[in-house]
C-alpha cells in the first residue's frame, strides 16, 4: 500500500485499489447506506478544508498537543504492563495509524524499545482482515499483538473486534486508544472527550490513505482489504507535521507525570474482561457507559438506529466531514471551547444546526440524517 508514512513508522496491510474505485459524494452514499449498501463497498469523495477551518485545526493543535502527548504517554504506560517489551502494534486503519506511531515513537524515547507496528482493517458487520491477521500470526506470537486506535465513540467497532477474535486464541481482545469517553476498555490514555486534531481531518493527517475498502468484484478472497492513495493531495499532506507537533510534547515533565503505578493498571486489566463491561464498572461510573447515554438520546429524539448516533469530539467530526448531518449536539459548558471550535466551524460552513445537549460523557455528537425515504 502506498503511503506518505514511512516503513520505520508502520508497514500497512492494505491492497492499493488506486484507480478502481469512483469516490462518491456524502449524499450519494448516505441514500445507498440508509438504503441497505454497506458503507465498505464505496469510498467517499475527500472534504477539502477551507482556509478558516485550517486555521481553527492549527490552533486546536498548538493548544490540545500537549494534552495529547500526556495521554498518548498514559497508554503507552499502560501497554507495557500489560503486554511488555514484545508487544507489537496493531493500529485499525486509519484513524489508528497516527496513534500507532505516535506510541511506537514514545516507546522508543521512554522505555529504549523499538516494536513492530502494522495497521490493518476492520469493517463493522464485515469483520476484521483474516488474511492481515494469518500476516500477522505467521510472524509473531499471538499474546504479543496489541490493537490500537484513536479514540472509542460508542463502542462498536470494539464490539467488532471483540467478537472476531474469538477466532484468534490467544489474542487480546482489548482495544488501546488515547480516549475512552465511552468507558469500555482499561487500555486508554483518558475517559475525558479530549480533542485528538488528527480527528479533524481525513487523509492528510492519515498518510494521503482513504479509509478501508471492501468489496468481492474488487479485493479477492486472498487480498488486504482496500484503500486508495492520494498522490494528489501530497503538497497538503499533514500527516508527519501533527506527529511532530504531538512528539515535541514529549518531555521529562510528561514523563513523570505519566508514571502510573503498576498495581494500578494491572488491576484495571484484570477488573477487565472480553465482554464489553456493565455501567458501573469504571472509576467515573456515576455517568454510566457511553452506549446509554446514546439510547437516551435515541429515546429523546425518537431515531430508531442508533448507528445514526455518533458521539464524542472525533465521531461528530467525521459526520460532518463525510457524512450527511442532520444535527450536531453540544455540552453548553463547551461551547465556547477550543476543543469544539472546529466542528462549530464545518456545522456553520454546511449550515447543520447546532443544539446545546446535557452531554455527560461527551462533549459533542453528531445525528445523521435519515434520507432513505426522501
Amino acid at each position: 500500500m502506498r503511503t506518505s508514512y514511512k516503513r520505520d513508522d508502520v508497514e500497512i496491510l492494505l491492497k492499493d485499489i488506486t484507480g478502481l474505485v469512483q469516490p462518491q459524494s456524502a449524499s450519494e452514499r448516505e441514500k445507498l447506506i440508509q438504503s441497505g449498501r454497506h458503507y465498505c463497498e464505496m469510498l467517499p469523495i475527500e472534504y477539502v478544508p477551507s482556509a478558516k477551518y485550517m486555521e481553527v485545526y492549527q490552533e486546536a493543535l498548538k493548544k490540545y498537543a500537549v494534552s495529547v502527548a500526556d495521554a498518548v504517554g498514559r497508554l503507552a504506560d499502560r501497554i507495557m504492563q500489560a503486554k511488555g517489551e514484545q508487544v507489537v502494534l496493531i493500529s485499525l486503519a486509519r484513524a489508528g495509524i497516527p496513534i500507532g506511531i505516535l506510541l511506537k515513537r514514545y516507546l522508543a524515547w521512554k522505555y529504549k524499545i523499538e516494536v513492530g507496528h502494522y495497521a490493518i482493517s476492520i469493517i463493522r458487520d464485515r469483520g476484521i482482515d483474516r488474511n492481515a491477521m494469518a500476516y500477522l500470526l505467521q510472524r509473531y506470537e499471538a499474546s504479543h499483538l496489541q490493537f490500537v486506535d484513536g479514540w472509542i465513540g460508542k463502542g462498536a467497532i470494539l464490539k467488532e473486534l471483540k467478537k472476531e477474535l474469538e477466532q484468534f486464541p490467544g489474542v487480546s481482545t482489548e482495544l488501546a486508544v488515547v480516549a475512552d469517553p465511552a468507558k469500555v476498555t482499561s487500555l486508554y490514555g483518558t475517559q475525558e472527550d479530549i480533542l485528538i486534531p488528527s480527528s479533524c481531518l481525513n487523509s492528510t493527517i492519515s498518510g494521503l490513505i482513504s479509509r478501508t475498502f471492501l468489496r468481492e468484484d474488487i479485493i479477492g478472497k486472498d487480498d488486504f482489504h482496500g484503500a486508495i492513495y492520494y498522490e494528489e493531495l501530497a503538497e497538503q499532506d499533514l500527516s508527519y507535521a501533527f506527529i511532530h507537533a504531538i512528539e515535541e510534547k514529549f518531555s521529562e515533565e510528561s514523563f513523570s507525570r505519566t508514571n502510573i503505578s503498576d498495581t494500578k493498571i494491572t488491576e484495571e486489566i484484570l477488573a477487565s474482561s472480553s465482554a464489553v463491561p456493565k455501567s458501573g464498572g469504571n472509576s467515573v461510573s456515576d455517568r454510566g457507559q457511553g452506549i446509554d447515554e446514546v439510547r437516551q438520546i435515541a429515546a429523546k429524539y425518537g431515531i430508531e438506529n442508533i448507528n445514526l448516533i455518533k458521539p464524542g469530539i472525533g465521531e461528530t467530526t467525521r459526520v460532518l466531514l463525510r457524512r450527511v448531518p442532520w444535527k450536531i449536539l453540544i455540552d453548553s459548558r463547551y461551547r465556547d471551547s477550543q476543543e469544539l471550535a472546529h466542528i462549530l466551524r464545518l456545522a456553520e460552513e454546511k449550515q447543520v444546526l447546532v443544539e446545546d445537549y446535557p452531554l455527560k460523557n461527551y462533549r459533542a455528537c453528531g445525528i445523521i440524517k435519515k434520507i432513505a425515504d426522501e
